[in-house]
């Protein structure tokens, strides 16, 4: 659905994107990481055809930036960071205009529609001046999608927000998700990434990496159980140590961690052993690093 090949783009000698060759496969939801000033924003821009890029090229929907721009325009929904909403107008008004402007057949129906899903059709006469952060954020959320594009470019889409509204808000990017939409996530929130995106890509003016979540976690850290046994001793450890397939074996905050290829196939083993050896063993849980984790890693290699 998107497809990126050397997109670069420099502001007055400025780096702000460089080299950006990735492909964003269709109904996925895929995260696009970075600092401030990364080049995300710049990134969307480009892809939706707001500025063109100083070199490389892209093609979203298969149409090719700088050649089907007008098509491409119609075919994705975004949401900017600022929503550049008519305060002085009533949400329904502020659908209305939006859903002419994409040549939405059904304009009434598709605006009932976004309202109700995103909980606004109450205040559908309200001025939108009169709206909390949230609730014009979901409009614009609703603005963006009324002529149903089969691309959705969400750039930070719960920042600011209360915790009540930011989970509206995912709750349905993942229920745009199920409905096979592809979803192009600017986000530093982490944890929201992790939960939302089938892949995330790390990116500092250059791509860094790409991979699922999970992918990225094994790369970078392996794969680890912590096994907290009712008193550690060192004959266990030992026991531990001589399975052939456990890689390294420490104590880290009162627990046994176990650095292994396949836990899955490998953690029964390891308790037969153990119990074998007199252990009482509590738990056995994978130790799991966090997105943020990963995340700093990457960026401070790079």
């Amino acid at each position: 659905m998107i497809i990126t090949q050397g997109l670069t783009k420099h502001f007055n000698g400025k780096v702000a994107v460089e080299d950006l060759t990735l492909e964003v496969r269709e109904g996925e939801v895929f995260g696009f990481l970075g600092p401030n000033g990364a080049g995300k924003t710049t990134t969307v821009r480009m892809l939706c055809c707001l500025i063109a890029p100083t070199a490389g090229t892209a093609w979203v929907n298969g149409y090719q930036i700088g050649k089907e721009d007008s098509a491409i325009r119609a075919s994705v929904g975004i949401l900017t960071e600022a929503p550049g909403l008519y305060e002085r107008l009533s949400a329904e008004k502020n659908l209305s205009i939006y859903a002419r402007l994409y040549g939405v057949r059904d304009v009434a129906g598709q605006v009932e529609k976004y309202l109700r899903l995103l909980g606004l059709w109450g205040e559908r006469k309200q001025a939108v001046a009169e709206f909390s952060k949230g609730m014009k954020q979901k409009l614009a959320i609703a603005r963006a999608l009324v002529h149903e594009p089969r691309v959705l470019f969400l750039d930070e889409p719960t920042a600011a927000l209360d915790p009540e509204a930011a989970r509206v808000v995912r709750d349905f990017i993942e229920e745009l998700k199920g409905q096979g939409r592809t979803i192009f996530l600017c986000t530093h929130n982490l944890d929201e990434a992790d939960r939302l995106c089938d892949r995330i890509a790390v990116f500092k003016q250059r791509l860094i990496q790409v991979d699922t979540p999970q992918n990225l976690r094994q790369q970078l850290y392996g794969r680890k159980v912590a096994i907290r046994l009712r008193a550690i001793m060192p004959a266990l450890v030992a026991r531990i140590q001589a399975l052939p397939f456990v890689q390294d074996v420490h104590i880290q905050d009162g627990q046994i961690v176990v650095a292994l290829d396949d836990p899955d196939n490998q953690n029964p083993q390891i308790v037969r052993a153990l119990v074998e050896a007199g252990a009482d063993v509590q738990y056995v849980g994978e130790l799991r690093h966090s997105l943020e984790e990963v995340y700093f890693k990457l960026i401070g290699e790079a």
